[in-house]
C-alpha cells in the first residue's frame, strides 16, 4: 500500500486574501507610529512620592584634586630657616641620629631643640636646627675648621696683641681690622687623646671614603675612649656601623666607634680615657675591626693627625 505524500504549506501573502488585509492593516499602523512625535510610555516603578533624579554636577577643579595636593600645600616645620645657618634642611634617606653626628651634636639634643615627639618621624624638606638655641649660628658656623691650638695674635715684636687689631706699621696711626671668627674654646682643642685599640691600622683615614681609621684585631679585643666625655648614643641604629659608640668630648670634639661586638657602655655616661667601652667586632662589617672617627664640629678629620705617635 503506498503512503499518502506529505505536502507542504507556506504561508504566504498570497495564500490568502485574509492575509493581504492583515499585511495592509500592519503597514498602516507602523505608518501612523513613525509620522507622531510621541514616544512610547515609560512605566515609572519609583512610586508617587518619587522626585526625578537631579543632574549630577559637574566636578570642579577643586573638588578632584587629591587629597595629597592640600597636604603638600602645607609648609613643613621648619621651613621659614631653609638655608639659614645652622640648620639642616632633611634629604631622603636621612635619620636623626646621622644627622647629629654630621653636625657634632648629641642625637636627644637635636630632637630637643626641634620639639620631636618622635625622632624617627622626620620628613623630607623638614628644616632642624642643628646648634643649641643658646648659640648663634653665624659665629657657631664661623669657627675654622683646622686642628690647630688657640690662635693668638703678635705684633712684630712679638708681644701679644688685641685681638681683631692689626698691628702698626710705620709711624701711621693703627688701622682697625675686621673682627675675626670665633675660634674655638682653648679647652676644646686641647684634649689628651689615646689610641681607642691597640691592633694595627688596616685603613687609613680617607675623606670620601672611610672617613676614619679602621683597627684590626681580634673578636673581644678593648676598645677604650679616646679621652674624656659623654656618651651620646649606644647602639645599632645607624646603617653600616653597626654597634656603635658615640662620646662628646666637648663642643667641638667627638668620637664615634663602630663594628662593636658587645656594648659597655649607655648614653647618658660619663667616660673617662682609656676607659673600656665595647669590645671589638664584627657588627655589619666583613671582618673583625674597629671603625675609628674623630670629628671636628660633625666633620671627619684624620685621627692620625691627633692621636699620640706609637
Amino acid at each position: 500500500m503506498k503512503q499518502p505524500s506529505r505536502q507542504s504549506f507556506v504561508f504566504s501573502p498570497r495564500s490568502t486574501p485574509l492575509s493581504g488585509c492583515l499585511l495592509a492593516v500592519s503597514v498602516a499602523l507602523l505608518a501612523g507610529c513613525a509620522s507622531s512625535g510621541n514616544r512610547a510610555p515609560v512605566e515609572d516603578r519609583r512610586g508617587p512620592s518619587a522626585k526625578p533624579a537631579a543632574a549630577a554636577p559637574t566636578p570642579s577643579v577643586a573638588a578632584t584634586a587629591p587629597a595629597a595636593d592640600a597636604a603638600a600645600a602645607k609648609p613643613l616645620p621648619g621651613a621659614e630657616n631653609a638655608g639659614k645657618p645652622g640648620y639642616y634642611t632633611v634629604k631622603a634617606g636621612d635619620t636623626l641620629i646621622r644627622i647629629a653626628l654630621d653636625n657634632g651634636q648629641p642625637w636627644r639634643d637635636v630632637g630637643r631643640w626641634n620639639s620631636l615627639d618622635n625622632p624617627n618621624l622626620i620628613e623630607v624638606g623638614q628644616v632642624l636646627r642643628v646648634v643649641p638655641p643658646s648659640v648663634d649660628p653665624t659665629v657657631a658656623t664661623a669657627r675654622p675648621l683646622t686642628a690647630a691650638g688657640r690662635v693668638e695674635n703678635r705684633t712684630l715684636d712679638g708681644k701679644p696683641g688685641a685681638p681683631g687689631v692689626a698691628a702698626p706699621t710705620g709711624s701711621g696711626p693703627a688701622v682697625a681690622a675686621a673682627p675675626a671668627p670665633a675660634a674655638p674654646r682653648e679647652s676644646d682643642e686641647s684634649l689628651d687623646w689615646m689610641w681607642p685599640a691597640n691592633g694595627p691600622v688596616a685603613t687609613a683615614f680617607d675623606d670620601a671614603k672611610s672617613k676614619g681609621l679602621a683597627i684590626t684585631g681580634k673578636a673581644g679585643d678593648p676598645v677604650f675612649a679616646a679621652a674624656d666625655g659623654r656618651v651620646v648614643y649606644a647602639g645599632a641604629g645607624l646603617r653600616g656601623y653597626g654597634n656603635l659608640v658615640i662620646v662628646k668630648h666637648n663642643a667641638t670634639y667627638l668620637t664615634a666607634y663602630a663594628h662593636n661586638q658587645t656594648l659597655l657602655v649607655k648614653e647618658e655616661q660619663a667616660v673617662r680615657k682609656g676607659q673600656k667601652i665595647a669590645e671589638m667586632g664584627a657588627s655589619d662589617a666583613d671582618r673583625v675591626q674597629l671603625h675609628f672617627e674623630i670629628r671636628r664640629q660633625g666633620k671627619p678629620i684624620d685621627p692620625a693627625k691627633l692621636l699620640p705617635a706609637r
